[in-house]
């Protein structure tokens, strides 16, 4: 009996296949597959970047605290002088093309 319903049963992955394109559950299939390799592929990428981090980090004990204060407060006021410049390339833009600064509803 058991080998009789096998033969005449097709696999579930043929059936998905064999969907016309306008059935709903021709997609039922992707999400699933999609997001655990999505998973994997990211999970095992944050394993290595954190794993060469911390070699890196054995590696160069004997970096320079100083220097690396310095470097960190370079890009920090780089950052900041960027976004002040965004900001007021935007007030200029939203000033040339006369739109409303009025937030009361």
């Amino acid at each position: 009996m058991l080998e009789y319903s096998l033969r005449r049963r097709r696999p579930y992955f043929i059936d998905l296949v064999r969907q016309q394109p306008g059935n709903p559950h021709t997609m039922e299939w992707f999400p699933i597959v999609f997001f655990t390799f999505k998973a994997l592929v990211l999970g095992t990428g944050m394993f290595f970047a954190i794993k060469w981090h911390y070699d890196q980090d054995k590696k160069d004990k004997g970096v320079n605290r100083r220097a690396l204060l310095i470097g960190v407060a370079k890009v920090v006021i780089i950052f900041l002088v960027l976004l002040a410049v965004l900001g007021y390339l935007t007030l200029l833009l939203v000033r040339k093309l006369g739109l409303d600064w009025n937030f009361s509803g």
